[in-house]
């Protein structure tokens, strides 16, 4: 059925409609003015950032937190490329997302026209796709596509690129419907072999990551590991996946891994991996599963099978998606007796007090009772945002993470990422507690957003550990390059000025009792808050001093 006559832009907005968008992140450009202002009436929230990359992540914690795909719309050139870091993000993390970006006029292109790239060559790393939209009679089967391919099978970013004399031509289209949610479901002859292995098991153990889990997921795989008693782990930022004081819990496989754990994996009978890539980082640098025949006899549940067998070669592949496989879980008979429930039992013991935060440390300032103090003080549902550095294994390790959707953190260890994260998840979840972790260095890479949260009125608290250094580097300089420091040292402002210049609420913490009356005023502001707590750099990690790693000792 064909519509009246409609520019380009119009209809890209159209297509967001039908496919379901209720917001979008952005740094405008003139480049895709047709789009704005076909924005203007539409009823979807246009939340305008300062820096494009901001706006990326804005759109990656989006999609991350629902499952549909986040969506950001920049201008060409400078304003992509900054938006690539976002995009870095979500194709590392698997998490559906769309970004638009105006294109220089196709009567242009390849001149080296103002601020023309070509995305096609230049972002193919960074996406699963990415189009050109040359004709805008095409705009509903392109937009409708993007859906599909950004949340198909391994879920990732798409690039769109809208050339700006296409979003002023005024055609005819036909009129755009919603694209079809594509699921992947596990045979029952895999179901039947998968049963087998595990009831043959004596110590087997699941390790859950990726995406494509839901609410409903996350409960039915609680009711499974309670049923079957089976040690369950967690892959690298992922922990919100389960339970951590359900008496199945066994800990997060990913850096800094508790030593028992790592055993665990490595000597496990049976590995499951539901919705885990188990790459770098949670395989502790390729070490825990050997490539490309584990040791362990291997399941590998995930839905893209060219994931399957790409690193490791299973004994089981299915290709399902997690909550599909989690569903059919539900129709197995558990044994009266598990062979495996004390060794359970064990490993949650240890998860216990690995996270079990230290009272002591250097500097007037100790971390391990802050966190018990959150541990104690917030609400089970609050959600926890952080980019990367040293000072996120605070959180990691000694956060106990209760329930679904908590948590939102790069498994790329991009920097910056806590504040646009945090502003996206208020903005989603307003009435829920949103937590921003980030070091002094990471905050200043998007601090800007801070002023984000405050145009839209979205009071989320940032934790802000601020050692003066680029905390992880430094450690690696110190145990590389002992006491020959260089470029790792840093100066910032003061933050608490900064809080407040930009209309929100700032306080600074120089003694750990000084830290929860803080935490509280802050939320009671009911504005946007930075919290500085000001941390001695010796304090680099939960276990060891910056002079003890230079010494090796």
């Amino acid at each position: 059925m064909k519509t009246a006559t409609k520019t380009g832009g119009q209809l890209i907005v159209e297509a967001l409609k039908a496919n379901g968008v209720k917001r979008i992140s952005c740094v405008p450009g003139e480049s895709y003015l047709a789009v704005l202002d076909a924005l203007y009436e539409s009823g979807i929230d246009v939340i305008v950032c300062r820096q494009e990359g901001g706006a990326a992540m804005m759109a990656d914690n989006w999609g991350r937190l629902t499952g549909e795909p986040g969506i950001c719309m920049v201008t060409r050139g400078p304003g992509a490329t900054n938006a690539s870091a976002g995009l870095h993000i979500a194709r590392q993390d698997s998490i559906p997302m769309i970004l638009f970006i105006g294109q220089v006029a196709r009567d242009m292109r390849e001149r080296e026209a103002f601020q023309e790239v070509e995305y096609r060559r230049a972002f193919t790393e960074f996406a699963k796709w990415v189009g050109e939209i040359d004709d805008a009679r095409r705009i509903p089967e392109f937009v409708t596509r993007a859906f599909a391919v950004a949340t198909s099978g391994r879920p990732g970013p798409v690039v769109l690129t809208l050339p700006e004399d296409m979003l002023v031509e005024e055609i005819e289209a036909p009129q755009a419907r919603a694209y079809m949610p594509v699921e992947s479901h596990p045979g029952k002859s895999q179901i039947a072999a998968f049963e087998t292995a595990l009831k043959e098991a004596k110590r087997p153990l699941f390790i859950l990551g990726g995406t494509r889990w839901s609410e409903e997921a996350h409960a039915a795989f609680a009711h499974f590991a309670t049923r079957f008693k089976v040690p369950v782990s967690c892959s690298f930022r992922r922990q919100m996946l389960f339970d951590h004081l359900h008496p199945c819990y066994a800990g997060d496989a990913g850096i800094g891994i508790n030593p028992a754990l790592a055993r665990e994996i490595k000597d496990a009978d049976l590995l499951v991996l539901l919705g885990s890539r188990m790459s770098e980082m949670p395989s502790s640098s390729y070490t825990l599963i050997d490539i490309p025949y584990p040791k362990q006899k291997l399941v590998h549940i995930f839905p893209d099978p060219e994931e399957l067998g790409r690193i490791y070669r299973p004994d089981l592949a299915i290709c399902a998606a997690p909550a599909e496989f989690v569903a059919a879980l539900q129709e197995l008979e558990a044994p009266a007796s598990p062979a495996w429930a004390d060794h359970t039992a064990s490993m949650h013991e240890s998860y216990l007090k690995w996270s079990t935060p230290p009272e002591t440390g250097p500097g007037p300032v100790k971390m391990g009772p802050i966190m018990q103090w959150l541990e104690e003080n917030l609400p089970d549902d609050a959600i926890f945002t952080n980019g990367a550095g040293n000072y996120a294994t605070w959180l990691h390790r000694f956060h106990r993470f209760r329930k679904y959707n908590t948590q939102s953190a790069p498994t790329s260890g991009s920097m910056g990422y806590g504040l646009p994260a945090a502003v996206a998840a208020k903005q989603l979840f307003p009435q829920r507690e949103v937590v921003c972790f980030a070091g002094d260095g990471c905050f200043m890479m998007h601090g800007q957003e801070f002023i984000t949260a405050v145009r839209y009125g979205l009071p989320i608290i940032t934790v802000l550990v601020n050692n003066g250094i680029y905390g992880t580097i430094r450690m690696h300089q110190e145990r590389e390059y002992p006491g020959r420091v260089s470029a790792t040292d840093l100066v910032n402002p003061d933050f608490v000025a900064y809080a407040k210049a930009f209309g929100g609420y700032g306080e600074l913490v120089e003694r750990t009792e000084d830290f929860g009356p803080a935490y509280l005023r802050a939320r009671a502001s009911g504005k946007p808050a930075i919290i500085e707590v000001k941390l001695d750099p010796e304090a680099i990690t939960p276990a060891r001093t910056l002079t003890q790693i230079r010494e090796k000792t």
